[in-house]
């Protein structure tokens, strides 16, 4: 008898973990975030990844906050990159956005989260007090290395990030 009193303990313990584990997975999600790899990380001006995302017709109320996403090495060569990006709403209208992004300082080195030689930074594009309202469909996001050196060497990929912008980050 006491054996099987330990194995009910025991599928009970294996039953509370796995619910307390999984319940989380069953929440909104407040992030769609896509990369394009560059190919042998020599990102050349003539690449330029394409990312899309499909804006619900649930979420046309929200307000989102925009990221560029890049990761590289520790041997890229400058402290910024610039990116234009070319961004069509599904309506057809197409704006182009070029970005000098800060990626490293002389007195904090990389500012992006790192792992041994790797880098990542989640730079927000879109101003802080003021997420985007996003209309339903599909919207495309080109981005092109506008750098002086061509091709560009150590970006290992690049993409973009949306944020559900929280109501206490809206106002």
């Amino acid at each position: 008898m006491p054996l099987s009193k330990n194995i009910l303990n025991y599928i009970s313990y294996f039953v509370l973990l796995t619910s307390y584990l999984a319940l989380p997975a069953c929440g909104t999600v407040d992030v769609f975030e896509k990369h394009a790899t560059i190919p042998r990380q020599i990102w050349k001006s003539s690449f330029k990844p394409e990312i899309t995302f499909n804006i619900e017709p649930k979420d046309t109320t929200t307000r989102f906050h925009i990221f560029i996403v890049l990761r590289h090495t520790d041997a890229y060569r400058y402290k910024n990159i610039w990116i234009n990006v070319h961004t069509e709403s599904p309506n057809g209208v197409v704006q182009n956005q070029p970005l000098n992004l800060q990626l490293a300082t002389d007195n904090k080195g990389w500012l992006g989260s790192g792992m041994d030689d790797i880098f990542e930074h989640r730079i927000q594009i879109t101003p802080p007090r003021s997420p985007l309202s996003l209309s339903a469909g599909t919207y495309r996001f080109k981005l092109e290395n506008i750098m002086r050196e061509d091709p560009l060497k150590n970006v290992m990929n690049v993409g973009i990030r949306l944020e559900k912008a929280h109501l206490e980050q809206a106002e």
